[in-house]
């Protein structure tokens, strides 16, 4: 018979009264929210990516306020508002653009666009109140990054003895996220890629890539979640990819050929990113042969897979948790009516009453949103109740997502894409859409984008709520605090974060130029149009429902975070994997040292999960540094080519300059009536002369020459204006150092662990107050359970 669990005890006491939310902290987290935010958005729309803010903004709030004397609580207070920013950058970045990519929309709509943003978030705030209790209080997820988090919230701490622990660990994957950044000083190489042949058939591969973050979130999660997740990848890219180009080569010969000898030339880049007829022709000579790359294929079919089978991994997942959500859920409604045991203060949400309110508020706010949209009430209604079931779905989704793979790792445009194929799916049962152009087209569109948006929103911040209230949670923050300092903070970036979008828009090339692609906003707009207008691949989204479906008949583990490793970057699950195996190597070292002492097994667990806190954290904070870097127009030591190109654009620029426009779309206009202008502006972005009469004739048929011309002059203005800091050095690169990189992390996490046995504590930081007991890492009271 197995021992009652343990009641869980914070770091701060509940009867302990502490300052918390005070003036300071809410400021603090308001500029964080607005400078993080601002600047995910800016990385979002450049790479199609966000760095989690939770870590900077933990590291943040403790080197600001502790000058003003203040508590570990204000501190949580601060990370909570100020982190938020983030995520709702995130929402906006891969679905605001769409609006302008998919055509629906000429130029931004400021006051529609926060309006989104601001509903959108503060419902997340409000849906997740609901399912707060149901993720604290689970012991069987790992919260990868709250756990983390909150070791180094407690490592800051005046006088901890596990401060060095972690802040080394932050020194050294900040010091190797530097050195690998391509905006940093790339000496190493983050991963490799190839290919090789049998018959006709054609198998990519690649190796982990060497981020301390990803190490750490997969040793954090341990070996068994990290090898769920890592499935989806050997799924995706080495079972279903291989059958794809098989096909392909069958069908065409030709194709196969072209694979084949870009494979034997180790031309990798363009067997990857894809190659055109006149660069075929330029390497190879004879005829030329054009491949659209193996990411374009995975993206356009396997990809797609994934997200059929996000949505049926979606409901089962919310099935699975029926009944701790309805519990949970439950609880809440039953203090509607007070009375009862008195709430201790760590258990005392926002008001039930006025979260319902809220929500009902928010979700009429809605309707008038989507009427203003596409000025039809039946459409408003029906996109309104798909929002808010769906809405509630991810929220719930997120959070798992969340509590088992950490923030960084959460697929929040894949939630999305699934919510936009649902939403889509059903205005076209009935009836609704059309042939591009027209307005029945165009109001379908505008209501599916809507839909994205907010749920891209609420799955966000969900998500990103469930992460920071943990680490509350731990900590022994007042939940409530947190709720309002949630959505001060929701607020606050949804009034600033669509101004960087325009002016990013208006003065930096315009989206879904060549300076700003935003891959997930055209990756949805795509989508959008081609349902409601009748050109999608239902048949891939079916086959990946199938495929989830029989993944459920087996009773396989989490289907979800099968199809989210299908989903994800293949050498990102690769990193994760590869951490849970450094964490397998150590429980069995440990368990050798340890001789069956139980405390010492906790010491090892506990640094451990110290070091690997600090690997997140440090790649975090460089993450966002390095952003701000970009933003700056500032490269540090470029390739050969990359200066190459920064002089051609330079001279191009110039020639532009001299014609005299004020403006750029002026400029734009004169050099599409300027033949030779305009190829050089073409040349000087690595076209060939084949590539560039190419371009220039898609341009002409498609009416927009001028359009993508000024977007070409602006991303040419923008590489003229870089500061070059120096040229690198031939042998910058490296992928050695990669793996280097990854053997001594893997080194460092485990003899850093070991040291535990041989020191005089567990080194999981200064300790509670007198009297507390300290929380379990995971893979103990608190983690997920592991066999053998």
């Amino acid at each position: 018979m197995s021992a009652p669990e343990q009641e869980f005890k914070p770091y701060v006491p509940p009867e302990t009264v502490m300052k918390e939310l005070t003036l300071k902290a809410v400021l603090l987290g308001i500029v964080m929210a607005v400078i993080l935010g601002a600047a995910n958005a800016y990385l979002g729309l450049k790479a199609g990516m966000t760095v989690a803010a939770t870590f900077p903004a933990a590291v943040i709030a403790m080197a600001v306020l502790r000058p003003f004397k203040g508590t570990i609580l204000e501190e949580n207070i601060a990370r909570t508002t100020g982190a938020v920013g983030e995520a709702l950058a995130a929402g906006a970045i891969f679905t605001i653009p769409a609006f302008i990519m998919s055509g629906v929309w000429e130029d931004f709509d400021y006051l529609t666009s926060t309006a989104l943003l601001l509903v959108g978030g503060v419902l997340g705030v409000f849906l997740v109140i609901l399912l707060r209790r149901t993720f604290m209080e689970d012991r069987s997820l790992p919260f990868p990054e709250s756990q983390a988090c909150t070791e180094i919230v407690k490592a800051g701490q005046k006088g901890s003895s596990g401060a060095g622990q972690v802040f080394v660990a932050m020194g050294i994957a900040a010091l190797i996220e530097f050195f690998k950044n391509a905006n940093g000083i790339q000496i190493i190489k983050e991963n490799v890629k190839g290919a090789f042949t049998v018959g006709k058939g054609s198998f990519p591969y690649m190796s982990p890539t060497s981020s301390p973050a990803f190490l750490g979130v997969g040793f954090i999660i341990g070996p068994r979640l990290a090898s769920i997740t890592a499935a989806g990848g050997v799924f995706g890219w080495l079972f279903l990819m291989p059958i794809v180009m098989f096909v392909y080569a069958v069908s065409d010969a030709g194709m196969g050929d072209a694979v084949a000898r870009l494979i034997s030339a180790g031309e990798i880049g363009y067997l990857f990113d894809g190659i055109s007829a006149p660069r075929w022709e330029h390497i190879f000579g004879g005829q030329g042969t054009s491949f659209i790359g193996m990411k374009t294929i995975y993206s356009g079919s396997i990809k797609i897979v994934a997200i059929g089978a996000m949505i049926v991994g979606a409901f089962y997942t919310l099935f699975k948790m029926r009944n701790s959500l309805i519990a949970g859920v439950g609880r809440s409604i039953r203090s509607i009516g007070g009375g009862g045991a008195v709430e201790k203060r760590t258990d005392k949400d926002i008001d039930i009453k006025t979260v319902v309110i809220a929500v009902a508020v928010l979700l009429l706010a809605m309707l008038g949103l989507y009427y203003w949209l596409c000025q039809s009430i039946g459409i408003s209604i029906i996109t309104m109740v798909v929002m808010a079931i769906a809405g509630f779905l991810f929220a719930a989704v997120a959070g798992y997502l969340v509590s088992i793979i950490g923030s960084s790792s959460n697929p929040i445009s894949g939630l999305t894409l699934s919510t936009l194929l649902l939403a889509a799916g059903l205005l076209i049962l009935l009836g609704m859409g059309g042939q591009k152009g027209t307005g029945d087209w165009q109001a379908g569109v505008l209501a599916v984008l809507g839909v994205a948006t907010i749920v891209c929103c609420v799955a966000g911040v969900a998500g990103d709520m469930i992460q920071d209230w943990k680490v509350g949670y731990n900590l022994g923050g007042t939940p409530w605090r947190m709720e309002v300092g949630g959505v001060i903070g929701v607020i606050a970036a949804a009034l600033v974060l669509v101004l960087p979008i325009m002016l990013l828009h208006q003065y930096g090339g315009g989206i879904g130029s060549d300076a700003l692609p935003a891959p997930q906003a055209g990756l949805m707009a795509t989508m959008a149009d081609g349902i409601i207008g009748g050109a999608m691949a239902w048949e891939l989204i079916l086959i990946g429902m199938f495929f989830a479906l029989a993944l459920i008949l087996i009773q396989s583990p989490s289907p979800m975070l099968i199809a989210v490793g299908m989903y994800l970057p293949f050498e990102t699950t690769l990193a994760i994997f590869t951490g849970g195996l450094i964490k397998w190597i150590l429980d069995a070292v440990s368990k050798r040292k340890a001789a069956g002492d139980p405390q010492k097994s906790e010491s090892v667990e506990n640094r451990g999960l110290l070091v690997a806190s600090g690997l997140v954290a440090g790649e975090a904070l460089v993450g966002i540094l390095v952003a701000g870097i970009v933003a700056a127009g500032i490269k540090f030591l470029p390739s050969e080519k990359y200066v190459q190109d920064v002089d051609k654009a330079r001279a191009v620029i110039a020639k532009i300059d001299k014609l005299g426009a004020k403006t750029d779309a002026v400029a734009a206009e004169r050099v599409a009536q300027n033949p030779i202008l305009l190829h050089e502006l073409l040349a000087s972005e690595r076209l060939l002369d084949g590539e560039i009469e190419l371009a220039i004739r898609s341009m002409r048929e498609e009416g927009k020459v001028a359009e993508r011309v000024k977007g070409k002059i602006a991303a040419r203005r923008s590489l003229s204006e870089t500061t070059l800091l120096g040229q690198a050095p031939s042998w910058f690169g490296q992928a050695w150092l990669g793996f280097l990189v990854i053997l001594f992390l893997g080194y460092y996490m485990v003899r850093s662990s070991l040291k535990a046995i041989a020191g005089s504590g567990p080194g999981s930081g200064s300790g509670p107050p007198p009297g507390e007991q300290e929380p379990k890492a995971p893979g103990k009271d608190g983690g997920e359970s592991r066999e053998g």
